[in-house]
C-alpha cells in the first residue's frame, strides 16, 4: 500500500510540474500590447475631501500600495475608498471599497473587486478578466468579453496615460467597460482647460466629463465632471458630480508618491 502511494504521489508531483512547464511556456508566448506609461507608479497615494455644499462629508483615497503578479504578469494593485466622516455617518454612513489589478506593461485589468456600504445598502461584486480567452468570471456568472476591457476604475487610470494635447474641444475618447454581467461604452468628453484651486493647491488642468452608464463608481443619474493635471502625471485634481439636489465635489488635499515632477502646478 505504501509503494501505491509513494508512485502516486511521484506521479501528481511529475504531472504537476509539466502543469507548471506548459504554463510557463504559455506565459512566455503571451503577445499583449506594450503602451508606455509616465502618470503613476507604485507608491502614488492621492487623498481628497468629498463636499456636499459647504460640508465635507467625507473622506477619498485613491492609491497603488504595491505591485503583485496575476496570471504569471505584474500587475498594479489599486485601491479607491470613500468613507463618510463620523460627523456624517449618522446621516448617510458610507464604507466603499474598490481595488483593480492593472497589467503594468498593456494597462488592462486582470481583476476587480467592488465592496459597497451604503446605509442600509451592501453590495460585494468581483470579475476575473481572462484576457488570454476573452472572458469574465464574476461573482454571477461567465461571460464574454472583447480585447483589454476596463472595469471603472482600471479606465481611469488608462485615461491618465492619453495624450490630450492634440484633441479639440467636444472630442470623445471611446473605451469599454465591464460591469456586473455587460460590457457598456464609456465615453470621455474633452471639455477643454480650466485653473482651479484646492486644498493642495493651484492647478493648470484638463477637464473631462465621462458618460458613464453603469459601473457603481459613477451614478448616472447626474453629469460628472474631472479636472486633471495639464501634465504627463494627469493626476485628477478635483471631480464635481451634479445631483438632483445640488452638487457633490471632491477636492485633493495632499498627495505623495507621484511618478514624476508636477508641473501644472501654480503654487
Amino acid at each position: 500500500m505504501r509503494k501505491y502511494f509513494a508512485a502516486l504521489l511521484v506521479f501528481l508531483i511529475i504531472f504537476q510540474m509539466i502543469n507548471l512547464e506548459n504554463e510557463s511556456t504559455a506565459l512566455a508566448g503571451d503577445k499583449f500590447r506594450k503602451l508606455p506609461n509616465h502618470a503613476f507608479t507604485v507608491g502614488e497615494k492621492l487623498t481628497f475631501a468629498v463636499k456636499y455644499g459647504f460640508v465635507t462629508a467625507g473622506i477619498a483615497t485613491m492609491a497603488i500600495p504595491r505591485l503583485k503578479k496575476i496570471s504569471g504578469r505584474d500587475v498594479y494593485n489599486i485601491t479607491f475608498d470613500v468613507n463618510s466622516v463620523p460627523s456624517f455617518d449618522w446621516i448617510y454612513k458610507v464604507r466603499d471599497h474598490y481595488e483593480t489589478y492593472l497589467d503594468v506593461e498593456g494597462l488592462f485589468p486582470w481583476r476587480f473587486e467592488q465592496h459597497i456600504r451604503e446605509g442600509h445598502y451592501s453590495r460585494d461584486f468581483s470579475a476575473f478578466f481572462d484576457q488570454r480567452n476573452g472572458k469574465a468570471k464574476t461573482t454571477g456568472g461567465e461571460y464574454k468579453i472583447p480585447e483589454y476591457v476596463n472595469d471603472i476604475v482600471s479606465a481611469f487610470y488608462y485615461a491618465r496615460t492619453l495624450d490630450y494635447s492634440k484633441l479639440k474641444v467636444n472630442d470623445y475618447i471611446h473605451l469599454q467597460n465591464f460591469y456586473k454581467d455587460s460590457v457598456y461604452n464609456l465615453e470621455v468628453k474633452y471639455l477643454g482647460k480650466e485653473r482651479v484651486t484646492v486644498t493642495a493647491g493651484t492647478f493648470n488642468c484638463i477637464v473631462v466629463e465621462p458618460i458613464v452608464q453603469k459601473g457603481g463608481l459613477f451614478k448616472s443619474e447626474g453629469s460628472i465632471y474631472v479636472w486633471l493635471s495639464d501634465d504627463e502625471l494627469k493626476i485628477p485634481v478635483k471631480v464635481k458630480t451634479k445631483v438632483l439636489i445640488g452638487a457633490i465635489d471632491a477636492d485633493l488635499t495632499s498627495y505623495e508618491g507621484l511618478a514624476g515632477p508636477l508641473k501644472s502646478k501654480v503654487n
